[in-house]
């Protein structure tokens, strides 16, 4: 399976300029015969927490409509990152979306773990579920730049995943742990671990590197197949994830019962 990482030099809040090369880059990965396409956290503005600026109505989002005509004209399941009105609670939120070639749009996640350090968990509403995606034979498990920190979330979603996801935009002063911890969790989750990151300068005057990342269950990291400045194909077998696991089954052992009363009585 042929998936396309996309790490993607955002212009600062300019949703029109961002989208143009999204098409443009879904029309590359579509040539080489990708399966999916994934964008960095906040594909269409950079991360910000201008609330005005970027936020949009979960229920009538220009965004998830561009993305979906995109995806349905390509031919290719998209994900992206937006800044989201939830419609229950009116506040926005960071979060992960899906569009399919069908013609669904949807939001698969929003983060769990706010950015506090940079004041993220008083702007944005933190999620409270863990997010799921199958595309093809790819079940994947999801997140949002700042949760790959926390390692809870993602062993929570191993047992239902042959692959997880990170959207992210993570500084280049930082851009060591990226790498460390996106094959921490490939080694400790025996599964592929995709890193989606941004390049460029934000507003903020931010540098981000090039460092999307794919890893493979046993935590090596992979070459893509084909590749530009922002544009990296990897080929995907999820079947590698069960025969990691079978051979060497790590996560046969873990004791998440045991976890769960460990963490009952003896959290802060």
């Amino acid at each position: 399976m042929l998936i396309a990482l996309v790490s993607l030099d955002q212009r600062w809040l300019d949703k029109e300029v961002n989208f143009a090369r999204c098409v443009e880059l879904v029309r590359v990965a579509t040539e080489q015969g990708c399966a999916l396409v994934v964008f960095p956290e906040m594909t269409l503005t950079g991360y910000s927490l201008d609330m005005p600026s970027i936020a949009e109505s979960a229920d009538d989002s220009l965004t998830m409509r561009r993305f979906l005509e995109l995806a349905h004209d390509a031919a290719v399941e998209i994900i992206f990152g937006a800044c989201l009105l939830d419609s229950v609670s009116g506040n926005p939120q960071n979060t992960l979306c899906l569009a399919r070639h069908e013609g669904v749009v949807s939001v698969i996640y929003s983060k769990i773990h706010p950015f506090s350090f940079v004041g993220e968990d008083k702007i944005l509403q933190a999620g409270s579920s863990l997010g799921f995606a199958n595309v093809e034979d790819l079940r994947l498990g999801c997140s949002i730049c700042y949760d790959l920190r926390f390692p809870e979330i993602f062993s929570a979603m191993t047992p239902h995943c042959n692959a997880m996801i990170n959207i992210a935009n993570w500084p280049s002063r930082r851009v060591s742990h990226w790498r460390t911890l996106l094959i921490a969790r490939a080694i400790e989750s025996q599964l592929f671990v995709l890193g989606v990151n941004r390049i460029g300068t934000d507003g903020n005057g931010l540098q981000y590197e090039k460092s999307t990342m794919a890893v493979a269950p046993d935590g090596a990291v992979l070459a893509p197949v084909f590749f530009t400045d922002e544009i990296d194909i990897y080929d995907i077998d999820p079947d590698e994830t069960n025969r990691h696991r079978t051979e060497f089954p790590t996560v046969r052992d873990k004791r998440y019962a045991l976890y769960r009363d460990i963490f009952g009585g003896n959290v802060c």
